[in-house]
């Protein structure tokens, strides 16, 4: 087992990692910028260590700085969380040219899963469904209507590499695959460095349904159930949800050991996600893998038990999983909510500053176990130069109507004084009839009356 690890990110999710580090036994030192020089998560490491400037470019993607880092402190892995370098394979070989480990998948894997086509391509031979779109890389505007054309409208033009809804464009005829080709490869370049476009059919009344997956580099790989991520504002999720309530078991097992297979035959050894699209009849489409921990991984902890972050991290220092597929068990409903300091009814527009005053939500709501994963205090200052996401309400309860009782009593009782927050449109939704049924898909924000913009 590692001795001393660097963390290179921020935030909840570096405060995440901190826990996982104590349950291991494991020295960590956070890497910060100098805008979260005075950040609270710090004061809960073993150490910290400037690598730049606010800017990412100069700090969190500064690739030199982190392992140089690493290097002066003698930390034997690197864990970059999400976002940032989480699944940039060129880190990822440059980690193991310096002889620190990548708390992740190798640069081979994350090349293959990176690359969507690359992605599909190995999903489809490995016999999952993937959806009906181009074949290879989109030449042109010309190429992407013949595409469509095939596939049938409507369709979604995508970036190659990344995500984030950057470089994604739905199309409802030809006329607007020619306005949309060439802002979408522009938009992609700037974003990924990479302006390579490829073509999928547009599921009307999709839903968004992940598989988690751990696996080791001694051939064990297990999924642990789905979760559904189909509320989302601007292609971004919201709220995810453990089990889906559009998914039977039979549909859960039968998937989920195709996908654990799937990823394990790829080579792929750490924490990852296979993400589907769910059409109306009930199939299920295999869309892209995401090769890190996910913001949304605590509601599969709720429900399995297992500590997804501790995983990733004994996989990364080359120990065997100690759990096999009959060992997973889900127990309950688990509901997250992001909680992001941005103003719902302006766009969603971010909202940084002080945070004034913290009312935290009960570690007990309705019967229902409550996490709350954040790093907020009172008094910091959330910088302007980072993702808007400032902490996730975790309700887990011993059905979906528990968890969503529990999740509503949570949500009214938290409190962020200082900075627009999502908390009120948080309630609105999970007090939503439709959600409440559970009959809702990736439509669901924008034609929900719940926001003036989606």
């Amino acid at each position: 087992m590692f001795r001393r690890i660097l963390i290179a990110n921020r935030g909840e999710i570096a405060l995440r990692i901190l826990r996982a580090c104590r349950t291991l036994g494991i020295e960590a030192i956070v890497a910060h910028s100098e805008a979260d020089r005075d950040a609270p998560w710090l004061h809960r490491a073993d150490g910290a260590i400037c690598i730049g400037p606010a800017a990412v470019e100069g700090s969190y993607l500064n690739a030199d700085a982190i392992l140089q880092a690493a290097e002066q402190r003698e930390c034997q892995g690197i864990h970059p969380g999400y976002g940032f370098l989480s699944e940039n394979a060129a880190f990822s070989a440059r980690c193991a040219q310096q002889g620190v480990a990548f708390i992740g998948p190798g640069a081979g894997a994350i090349r293959r899963m990176g690359d969507k086509l690359e992605a599909k391509r190995a999903m489809r031979e490995a016999g999952l469904p993937v959806l009906p779109g181009s074949d290879g890389v989109l030449e042109n505007a010309a190429a992407a209507r013949r595409a469509a054309d095939a596939a049938g409208y409507p369709v979604l033009l995508k970036a190659r590499f990344g995500g984030g809804g950057r470089g994604l464009r739905r199309c409802e005829n030809a006329r607007e695959i020619e306005s949309a080709f060439a802002p979408a490869s522009m938009e992609a370049k700037n974003a990924f460095g990479d302006g390579a476009l490829y073509l999928e059919a547009y599921l009307e009344g999709a839903r968004h349904i992940e598989f988690q997956i751990l696996a080791d580099a001694f051939g064990t790989a297990v999924h642990l159930g789905e979760r559904e991520c189909s509320i989302q504002r601007h292609h971004q999720k919201l709220v995810e949800e453990s089990p889906s309530a559009a998914v039977t078991s039979a549909a859960r097992d039968d998937l989920g050991e195709r996908a654990a297979r799937a990823a394990e035959g790829a080579g792929y050894r750490s924490a990852g996600t296979l993400e589907f699209l769910r059409d109306r009849e009930g199939r299920l489409h295999f869309m892209e893998m995401n090769t890190r921990i996910q913001v949304e991984h605590p509601v599969t902890e709720m429900v399995t038990g297992v500590d997804l972050v501790v995983e990733q991290i004994r996989i990364a220092a080359n120990q065997p999983l100690r759990i096999r597929q009959e060992d997973v068990t889900l127990s309950g409903h688990a509901i997250e909510a992001r909680i992001n300091a941005e103003d719902p009814d302006d766009g969603f527009r971010p909202d940084p500053g002080v945070v004034s005053g913290i009312v935290p939500p009960p570690s007990e709501a309705g019967g229902c176990a409550v996490r709350w994963d954040s790093a907020l205090e009172e008094g910091y200052r959330i910088p302007p130069h980072y993702d808007s996401l400032i902490g996730k309400l975790i309700v887990h309860g011993a059905d979906r109507a528990g968890a969503l009782s529990g999740c509503r009593d949570a949500l009214e009782t938290l409190e962020i004084r200082g900075v627009r927050t999502t908390i009120p449109l948080l309630r609105r939704i999970v007090e939503d009839p439709d959600f409440v049924k559970g009959e809702y898909d990736v439509g669901f924000l924008a034609r929900s009356g719940l926001v003036a913009v989606s």
